[in-house]
């Protein structure tokens, strides 16, 4: 039926049964054929044939509409049995690598079979438990890992801004040195003091960046910032001041358990190390 269908929708379009029957690489007597089948299982004439035009009678005038969804809906369910049929791997990622994920989503999606990327954004401490649970293949973390997992493809990520809030002191400098950073407050995401600056560190439980730039806006404190975030990110309430700090950075990895490697986490491991190596 879906066969007949798809022959009324193009007989339909291109008003000609030789234009129709070309396009879908059929013979004119085929396409002839298909439509009468398909005007016996309805009851209904849908074309009016002369010798020089072929319309639509009110009937296929009426019918056309619900063949155009069902072929719609028979194209997706093949797509989404494909996608279900194909392997697939879940990965947890922060924010901040959102661009480097959707690139190994696609080196994924392009090899030969083909497997699968479901993504799943989540900080540090939902990502790590999404591991512990099962639920999430792998995931992106900052270092270190927790205990007992596995990583790999480790990469840095350089910390070169100081987020602060509009009107701060520091918000109309061209630059920041970590003298500066004195007697502030500095938020920690992922828990982590900042190694080498002075000031108070607040930590806080998880690595988003982004969320933090919330509390820097609230005056909680001001935030070493990846020039990743800086990039992307247009606030009013919060400034980015470059920052004059020798080797700050963030380092995340690839992290997974060790009772769950699977031919596609391999694969998911290679795709993350082909896209560092080749950003």
């Amino acid at each position: 039926m879906l066969r007949e269908l798809q022959c009324f929708t193009r007989v339909a379009a291109r008003r000609s049964f030789s234009r129709a029957a070309a396009d879908l690489g059929m013979s004119q007597p085929a396409m002839s054929q298909a439509i009468t089948r398909l005007e016996r299982a309805s009851g209904i004439r849908l074309f009016e044939r002369t010798a020089r035009a072929v319309t639509l009678t009110a009937g296929g005038r009426a019918l056309l509409p619900y063949a155009e969804r069902a072929l719609e809906a028979a194209a997706a369910f093949s797509a989404e049995a494909a996608r279900l049929s194909r392997p697939t791997i879940h990965l947890a990622y922060p924010p901040l690598v959102g661009t480097l994920a959707a690139r190994v989503a696609r080196r994924l999606a392009g090899r030969t079979p083909a497997i699968g990327v479901e993504l799943m954004v989540a900080g540090r401490s939902a990502a790590s438990a999404a591991l512990e649970r099962g639920e999430v293949s792998a995931a992106i973390l900052a270092t270190p890992a927790p205990a007992g997992f596995v990583t790999a493809a480790r990469f840095h990520v350089s910390v070169d801004h100081l987020a602060v809030p509009a009107g701060h002191p520091l918000a109309g400098r061209a630059r920041a040195v970590a003298a500066d950073l004195a007697g502030q407050v500095l938020l920690a995401p992922g828990g982590r003091p900042w190694p080498g600056l002075p000031g108070r560190p607040r930590l806080v439980a998880d690595d988003d960046f982004a969320a933090a730039l919330d509390l820097v806006a609230a005056g909680a404190g001001l935030l070493p910032t990846p020039h990743l975030l800086v990039r992307g990110v247009r606030r009013d309430d919060v400034g980015f001041v470059p920052l004059e700090a020798e080797g700050l950075r963030v380092t995340y990895a690839l992290t997974w358990s060790k009772k769950r490697v699977t031919p596609e986490l391999m694969a998911l491991v290679q795709a993350v190390q082909d896209a560092l190596w080749t950003r």
